[in-house]
């Protein structure tokens, strides 16, 4: 193993190569909670989302779709409630519907790198993009909690294990590519949507996490920007 070798190893080992602790707590099966009666502060928008009417005040038939929606996405306590973490989570998946096809508008990401693998943490959203031709996505991204968030950026891919195990947790990370210090983007079961977020690492759909391992490639850039809401 030569000495650069040995470095990546060494940091991989080092930080973490860290998949997300609600990984393990996510694979139990949802818990069948009751329905609360309470009305939420934000009844009425996540009323709106889920195309229920739109009175403001909590119904039998409220609380089971907003539950049905708590459990798909791993939002806890999934009692039904319009809080602010469940509202939380429709109105980024409304902000990240909006981004449709042009995730880079606003321009932040680089367009004079050839092919790069671009990371919005305030929209959770990912692209790959070649110059400002876009090659794959937006597609939506889990990324690091309060405390482990996902460092910013102009990163390279320096490493890529498509069965790799976080030396962490002791939980499969497929289709790993590294790009910062242990962080990664990889496949994850569990929902994009699901709080509060990662150990540091971009988490994917095996879809997604698939197809970026055949679009990209070591020594490929990767730019990360913004800032996770709730960090």
């Amino acid at each position: 193993m030569g000495t650069a070798r040995r470095r990546g190893a060494a940091a991989l080992g080092a930080t973490a190569l860290v998949a997300p602790l609600t990984l393990a707590l996510g694979a139990a099966p949802a818990q069948a909670a009751s329905c609360t009666t309470q009305t939420g502060p934000y009844q009425k928008q996540v009323e709106k989302f889920l195309g229920r009417p739109v009175d403001g005040r909590q119904s039998s038939a409220d609380c089971k779709a907003i539950q049905a929606f708590q459990n798909k996405h791993g939002i806890t306590p999934a009692i039904g409630y319009a809080g602010p973490v469940t509202w939380g989570v429709m109105d980024l998946m409304n902000k990240q519907k909006a981004v449709g096809n042009n995730p880079n508008k606003d321009g932040k990401c680089p367009t004079d790198k050839g092919r790069i693998a671009c990371v919005n943490l305030t929209l959770q959203l990912s692209w790959i993009q070649d110059g400002s031709r876009l090659v794959y996505g937006p597609v939506p991204v889990r990324t690091g909690r309060d405390g482990y968030e996902t460092r910013t950026g102009l990163k390279k891919i320096y490493w890529r294990d498509i069965d790799h195990v976080s030396t962490v947790y002791h939980v499969p990370m497929p289709y790993s590519q590294f790009f910062d210090g242990g962080q990664a983007f990889h496949s994850v079961n569990l929902s994009m949507w699901n709080p509060p977020g990662s150990h540091g690492c971009v988490n994917m759909t095996t879809a997604d996490a698939k197809k970026y391992w055949s679009l990209l490639k070591t020594g490929d850039d990767v730019y990360v920007y913004g800032r996770k809401p709730g960090t």
